[in-house]
C-alpha cells in the first residue's frame, strides 16, 4: 500500500491484513485422504474413523485431512496442532443430524462459559490452523430447525439453547487461523464461532443458511467473541440471523470476568450480503468493541446495516466504529435500541450505564425503510460523537433526531422520502 490506512482511532492497519494468499493443498503437509483410510461416501457416520485419522496425523507431526469428491457423514471432530482440513471441489463433509453425535464439553455459548454441545468442527489452542478448499461443510440442520420452531410454538419463551443443536465451526484460544474458499452452510446453530483468538482470516467464503421455507434459527455467519485482529474479506454472507456479530460476554458483572473481554481491530471488507438480520451487529452478548471497520459492502437484502444492541443488564462500550462505502437495500440504516431478550440483572440493584461513541457512517448509497432508528435512554446508555457523511439515502421514514446523540456531525447527507 502506498498510503498507510488506519483504524478509526488512528492505529495503523497492520500489513497482516493485506496478505490474502490462500495456501495450496501442497502447502499443508502430509495428506491423509479420507477414501484412502476406509472413510467412504456410503451414507454411514464415520466420526470415529475421521477422528482417528486426525489423531494419527497429529502423532506423526501434522498434515492435512483431505475430503475428496463425494459426501462423507460425521459427528463432532476435534482438530489438533499442526493438522489442517482441505475439502476438494465437489467434496462435502456433512454433519450428523443426531445431537448424540456431538458430545457435551465445557465451551463458550451466548456470552457464557458453560457445558454445551461441541461443534461439528472444533479446534482449541492451535496455531496456524487452516481450513481451505473449494468444497463444502454442510451442517445438515433441517431436522433441528423444524424441531426448534415446533418447540417455540409449544413454549414461546424457549431459548436458543433449549433446542439441543451444535454449531458448525468453533475455534478457541487459537492464532493465525485461515478459513478460505469454503462453502459453510446449513448449520444447526451459529455457523462459525471464534473465541479468544487472534489473527484470524475468512477469505472467499460462502456462508449460507435459509430464511425460507424453513427458517434456520440463530445461524449467525461469523461470531467474533473476545478476539483481536480479524479479517473477513471477499465473502458471501446470507443467513437467517446476523452476518458478522461481535460477542464478548453478558450479565451485570460481565466486565469483571476474565472469560469475557474486548473485540479489537476487526476489518470486514469487499463482501456481498444476501438476507441477514444484521450486517454488523454489536451484541447481544457484548462488553467492549473497538476499532471496527465495515467497508465496500453490497447488500441484496437485510434488516439492519449497523445494529448496536444495548443490553440494560450488561455494561457495554462500543467505540471507534466505521461503516463506509455501502450500497444496497436495508430495512434500517442504523438501529440503536435497548435489547431486553432474557434480561436479568441478577443481584445487581442498579442498571449499568453503557456507551457508544466515535461512530462514523459515510459514503453510502442505500434504500431503506427507516434511516435513523435510534431510541434515546440516557438512564441506560449514552451516545456521543457520531458522524454521518456523504450519504445518499432513499427511505420511507427518515426518523433523524439530532438530540438522540451528543455531538453529532452531519455533512452532505441527503435523505429522500
Amino acid at each position: 500500500m502506498d498510503k498507510q490506512e488506519i483504524f478509526p482511532d488512528g492505529t495503523v492497519i497492520d500489513k497482516w491484513f493485506y496478505d490474502i494468499n490462500i495456501p495450496e493443498l501442497s502447502d499443508l503437509g502430509k495428506q491423509y485422504v479420507l477414501t484412502d483410510n476406509n472413510v467412504l461416501d456410503d451414507g454411514k457416520i464415520h466420526t470415529k474413523e475421521i477422528q482417528n485419522l486426525i489423531d494419527r496425523a497429529y502423532e506423526n507431526g501434522g498434515g492435512v485431512i483431505v475430503v475428496p469428491k463425494g459426501t462423507y457423514l460425521t459427528g463432532a471432530l476435534f482438530f489438533k496442532q499442526g493438522v489442517n482440513l482441505y475439502i476438494e471441489d465437489g467434496g462435502v463433509l456433512k454433519g450428523s443430524d443426531d445431537i448424540y453425535d456431538y458430545p457435551i464439553m465445557q465451551t463458550r455459548m451466548e456470552g457464557e462459559t458453560c457445558p454445551y454441545f461441541s461443534a461439528l468442527i472444533n479446534a482449541d489452542n492451535v496455531d496456524g490452523f487452516k481450513m481451505c478448499g473449494k468444497g463444502t461443510i454442510d451442517g445438515n440442520g433441517l431436522k433441528s430447525w423444524r424441531s426448534f420452531w415446533l418447540r417455540r410454538e409449544w413454549n414461546p419463551n424457549c431459548t436458543n439453547k433449549d433446542e439441543q443443536r451444535p454449531r458448525l465451526v468453533y475455534i478457541s484460544n487459537s492464532s493465525n487461523v485461515t478459513i478460505a474458499d469454503l462453502h459453510l452452510q446449513n448449520s444447526h446453530y451459529w455457523t462459525t464461532h471464534i473465541y479468544k483468538c487472534h489473527h484470524v482470516k475468512y477469505i472467499n467464503c460462502n456462508i449460507f443458511s435459509p430464511a425460507k421455507p424453513i427458517k434456520a434459527p440463530s445461524t449467525d455467519a461469523v461470531d467474533i467473541d473476545v478476539c483481536t485482529d480479524v479479517l473477513v474479506k471477499n465473502c458471501y454472507l446470507e443467513v437467517n440471523d446476523d452476518s458478522v456479530v461481535l460477542k464478548g460476554g453478558k450479565g451485570p458483572w460481565a466486565d469483571k470476568l476474565s472469560e469475557n473481554g474486548s473485540n479489537e481491530r476487526i476489518l470486514i471488507e469487499d463482501c456481498t450480503y444476501g438476507f441477514c438480520h444484521g450486517c454488523l451487529t454489536c451484541g447481544s452478548e457484548s462488553v467492549h468493541n473497538k476499532n471496527i471497520i465495515l467497508r465496500r459492502i453490497n447488500i441484496k437484502e437485510g434488516k439492519n446495516l449497523l445494529w448496536l444492541k444495548m443490553r440494560p443488564d450488561t455494561p457495554q462500550h462500543y467505540e471507534y466504529i466505521s461503516v463506509e462505502d455501502i450500497k444496497g437495500k436495508i430495512d434500517s440504516f442504523i438501529n440503536i435500541n435497548p435489547w431486553t431478550q432474557f434480561y436479568d440483572l441478577k443481584d445487581r440493584e442498579d442498571v449499568p450505564l453503557s456507551y457508544a461513541d466515535n461512530v462514523v457512517m459515510k459514503n453510502c448509497e442505500c434504500e431503506c425503510n427507516t434511516f435513523f432508528d435510534v431510541k434515546t435512554d440516557e438512564s441506560q446508555y449514552i451516545l456521543s460523537d457520531f458522524a454521518f457523511e456523504n450519504l445518499q439515502i432513499k427511505a420511507k421514514v427518515n426518523g433523524f433526531d439530532e438530540n438522540a446523540i451528543r455531538n453529532v456531525k452531519i455533512k452532505n447527507v441527503k435523505v429522500t422520502l
